[in-house]
């Protein structure tokens, strides 16, 4: 099936795994609503760029998805910019590390609303579209802390066990209407991020960058190679394609063998 002139909305989409999906999207001919903070001038540039490369519709709406208006206004503009909405890809969230006794309230709360209410809010606000239309696509980024646990990540571990939760409980309730929604769990994904955390590890440890690159990886994963944004991105472009017509209610690890310990 060709995705060409479908709509899609991909949060988090301005940089790292949000961006890989959209520009895959983009890439099989899918109009695409941008969303996330960055730079505005940055932003814009690079919304035009992806026009240009990609020849499809491109818009771009910055929301904060921690407030339930926000994520209802941003799912509104996507709906009235395309005429409808095929896609959505639930990318968005934030990290905190502390141990339990440590971990700031503020800071939970403020995971929990961006990595699993945003994504509730999200799919609440498209799956009435895509009820009418008859077919849609829902693919939460979750994580393979979704699947297993790490100490001092216990807001993340939590949104993103109940992300997968929220999934299996969504595609259950739409396995009849045209309508799968699935998780992706990546591992380790060499996102700008992930790069600037290993040259800060390599700067202080007077070590190389590849050292540290290995030795992050080497922590969690058998495979000691990262999964990059663009493969993300082709898994999604999967499970929206008529392969994946019965694919619904799973989540799906790109780990690099994280959780197959």
């Amino acid at each position: 099936m060709s995705l060409k002139g479908k709509r899609a909305l991909v949060t988090g989409s301005t940089s790292g795994i949000g961006l890989g999906v959209a520009r895959a999207l983009c890439s099989q001919g899918v109009r695409v609503m941008l969303n996330g903070f960055g730079d505005p001038d940055e932003i814009e540039r690079l919304r035009k760029a992806m026009i240009e490369e990609f020849a499809v519709d491109v818009a771009y709406v910055d929301a904060d998805l921690t407030e339930a208006t926000e994520v209802e206004r941003l799912v509104r503009s996507a709906i009235e910019t395309f005429g409808g909405l095929d896609i959505l890809v639930n990318n968005a969230g934030v990290q905190f590390v502390s141990p339990i006794e440590d971990f700031p309230i503020e800071q939970w709360n403020k995971i929990i609303a961006l990595n699993l209410s945003a994504v509730f809010l999200g799919m609440r606000a498209a799956i009435p579209t895509m009820k009418s239309q008859g077919w849609g696509r829902i693919i939460n980024i979750a994580s393979a802390h979704g699947l297993v646990a790490s100490p001092h990540k216990v807001a993340y571990v939590a949104a993103k066990h109940a992300v997968v939760g929220a999934t299996k409980v969504a595609a259950l309730e739409l396995a009849n209407d045209g309508v799968t929604v699935n998780a992706i769990c990546p591992g380790w994904v060499l996102t700008p991020l992930v790069e600037h955390q290993i040259e800060d590890r390599a700067r202080v440890a007077g070590t190389s960058v590849n050292y540290e690159s290995e030795e992050l990886l080497r922590e969690k994963q058998p495979m000691l190679t990262f999964t990059s944004p663009a493969s993300v991105g082709s898994l999604v472009v999967f499970l929206c394609s008529d392969a994946a017509t019965t694919m619904t209610g799973a989540p799906i690890s790109i780990d690099g063998g994280w959780t197959a310990q």
